[in-house]
């Protein structure tokens, strides 16, 4: 489960450097006016974006944030960025990604010695994108989308988005291994809380069940202004605790507007990352997963080809959690030791309780989800303050699961 993919000669992946993508902007909309760049710096800009660190340059033409205005045509779209590619072309030694949703664009974008569509609509606001793709074979970057750039909203949604993704490049026979993934941080949509891009943050090794290059775009983003209340210009260092928080769990390429800041913060988070236990011996391959939600669980089940019942009927065996319940009676722990160990799981106590010498005691206790569940469920028709207790755990088992609980918070 070790990603390493070849992007255009660029080796991208778990064992490779996190790369770093500048973003180069030629729409006077963007929300960033300090990323905008004219055509007579465009040469100066990239070469010094390439001198300090950057592998990839991101050249949008149009503006993809939600708000900007106006909204300018596809032929102005390609007015812009046509020269742009043309002065770029062999003068940087970096590969060169075209930021567009339109297929005509991204294909004459190629024709001009782009090396890699940037969808932030994951190909469905022009699905003749697919078709561009393979017919350049050339890899893409595709965000989780609906049926309007970064619709998904939470991690399911997210999740959901990329696996259809994937699954619809498959049916058109391309190559998924030339698939860039962006998990669609940011205020896509007015609907989309910034808590929504925290438990992306948060839960981003989650990505890792793809097997697929992972690209974090948090620059400047509106989760930032979310906590500090800051202009975009003002934006760098909370992007940067947000950078290094991604690459830790996991991110192979980094989009952001400040290369230099940039890629101290990965070096460090890089350095930082633990390795992924892997093995590969002949034909045979052996490689531990992380899994931290039973939903990933699912997905990477259906991947290997497990039936969709299958998976759904296991997912709660893959995840183990372990909870503490205070100041109980001997007694009560003693029924919970049971009724886990009964489950497959086990539950530990101090020593006085095990021999009734104490009265009172913590137990700690530890299985699946699906252990804990039934527990729960078992406790609910005990006696003393077991029914109780169980709505206890059954309570912390769905805060867990609660993306509000977790990150909803005065900011």
């Amino acid at each position: 489960m070790v990603v390493d993919v070849d992007i255009c000669g660029l080796k991208v992946g778990d064992e490779h450097p996190v790369r770093l993508m500048g973003v180069i902007n030629l729409s006077r909309e963007s929300f960033y006016k300090g990323s905008v760049v004219s055509t007579d710096s465009l040469l100066d800009v990239a070469q010094r974006m390439v001198d300090d660190g950057a592998s990839i340059l991101d050249i949008g033409a149009r503006s993809t944030w939600p708000l900007a205005s106006p909204v300018i045509r596809e032929d102005e779209e390609l007015q812009r960025l046509i020269p742009a590619l043309d002065i770029l072309k062999d003068n940087v030694d970096a590969l060169i990604s075209v930021d567009t949703v339109y297929s005509n664009i991204a294909d004459e974008g190629l024709k001009h010695g782009a090396d890699i569509i940037n969808d932030v609509s994951g190909f469905t606001t022009d699905e003749r994108m697919f078709d561009v793709m393979k017919e350049h074979d050339c890899p893409a970057v595709v965000m989780a989308s609906e049926k309007i750039p970064g619709d998904p909203i939470g991690m399911d949604a997210i999740m959901g988005s990329l696996a259809r993704i994937i699954a619809k490049a498959e049916a058109r026979d391309i190559d998924t291994n030339k698939l860039i993934l962006d998990p669609a941080i940011g205020k896509w949509i007015a609907e989309k809380d910034p808590i929504y891009d925290f438990e992306t943050i948060e839960q981003f090794e989650s990505f890792k069940v793809f097997e697929k290059p992972i690209l974090a775009a948090v620059s400047r983003k509106s989760c930032i202004d979310a906590v500090l209340h800051k202009p975009a210009d003002e934006r760098l260092y909370g992007s940067l605790a947000a950078t290094a928080i991604v690459v830790q769990k996991g991110a192979h390429i980094i989009r952001t507007h400040d290369i230099p800041e940039t890629r101290d913060v990965v070096e460090v988070a890089r350095a930082m990352r633990k390795r992924q236990p892997f093995t590969r011996s002949g034909d045979f391959e052996v490689s531990m997963i992380d899994i931290i939600h039973p939903d990933d669980a699912e997905y990477f089940m259906k991947s290997i080809g497990v039936t969709g019942t299958g998976a759904k009927v296991m997912k709660k065996k893959t995840v183990s959690k372990v909870i503490r319940i205070s100041n109980i009676t001997t007694t009560e722990a003693l029924i919970i030791k049971q009724e886990i160990l009964a489950r497959g799981g086990d539950a530990a106590l101090e020593r006085d309780a095990v021999s009734h010498e104490t009265e009172k005691t913590d137990v700690i206790v530890f299985g699946t989800l699906l252990q804990l569940e039934r527990l729960a469920k078992k406790l609910v028709c005990q006696a003393r303050n077991l029914p109780h207790i169980a709505e206890m755990i059954a309570e912390v088992l769905q805060q867990e699961m609660d993306v509000e609980y977790r990150y909803k918070r005065e900011l």
